[in-house]
Formats: C-alpha cells, structure tokens, sequence
C-alpha cells in the first residue's frame, strides 16, 4: 500500500507541476499577444497618419507655395523663356537621324 501511495503521491506531484508550467506559458503567451496587438494599434496610426501626410503633401498648392518659398521659383513667362534655335546650316533632317541614334 506504501509504495501505490509514493507512486499516487509522485503522479500528483507531476499533474501538478505541468499545471503549473502551463499557466505559466499561457500567461506569457497572453502578455506576449497584448504587446503584439498594442503595436499592431501603434503601427496602423502611423499608417493612418503617413496617409494624411501623404495626401497633404501631394496637393498642388502647397506645392506651390514651398516651390515659390523656399526654392524662390518663379511661374515661367514668356519674356524670361529663352528659345534655342539650330544654325540654318545643319538640315533637320540630320539633327532627327543623329537624336535618334
């Protein structure tokens, strides 16, 4: 009867300590999944919001307005436009077969 009580008392032992191990695990496995939905939260308001930048940033006007500010462009005219004409001794014909090469 002693050694059937030992063998119980180890099994018991056992159960007990894999019940242990395996809430453990599943409480890691749980903080473990929180973290991942809480970056998965994170990471789609960045995208949400590189969206909104994207959107900005693409209309014309504001386009405009930093092409004119900080690059000081100007809107071309047509006295400012320089027009590049070929000497008259070269045919256009040449000109096309030689661009084409």
């Amino acid at each position: 009867m002693s050694r059937l009580n030992t063998l119980l008392i180890a099994i018991l032992v056992a159960c007990a300590l894999s019940l242990v191990t395996a809430q453990y695990n599943e409480r890691r496995l749980f903080v473990e999944l929180e973290r991942a939905q809480a970056d998965t939260r994170k990471l789609d308001i960045e995208w949400n919001q590189l969206q909104i930048d994207q959107t900005t940033y693409s209309k014309h006007s504001l386009i405009d307005s930093i092409a004119r500010r900080d690059l000081q462009m100007q809107p071309v005219t047509p006295a400012r436009t320089n027009y590049l004409t070929l000497p008259s001794a070269i045919p256009s014909a040449n000109v096309t077969a030689d661009t084409a090469k």
